[in-house]
């Protein structure tokens, strides 16, 4: 009889990538007003930029840390953003 772990194992093999793919598509579609904020974190004693986009109803959309703040880095976020949710802000 195999262990715990092993069950585990072939439970999410057989069931995992269904189980997600519905917990996605219940999830809320986003608002087409997106915000786009950033923080400055210390990871490790280095400056790095949390960005955190979040629709007009407070839904995350997404959140990248980046090692540069500039126009090219915002840019890139956002690219990623629009990438990720097959969405194109208002």
């Amino acid at each position: 009889m195999p262990g715990p772990i092993v069950t585990v194992r072939r439970w999410c093999a057989k069931f995992g990538q269904a189980y997600a793919d519905g917990l996605r598509r219940r999830r809320p579609r986003p608002g087409d007003k997106w915000h786009l904020d950033e923080v400055f974190v210390k990871i490790n004693g280095e400056r790095k930029y949390l960005w955190r986009a979040v629709d007009q109803d407070g839904n995350v959309l997404d959140i990248l840390v980046q090692g540069r703040r500039d126009k090219a880095a915002a840019r890139r976020a956002f690219r990623h953003l629009m990438k990720k949710n097959g969405a194109v802000p208002r």
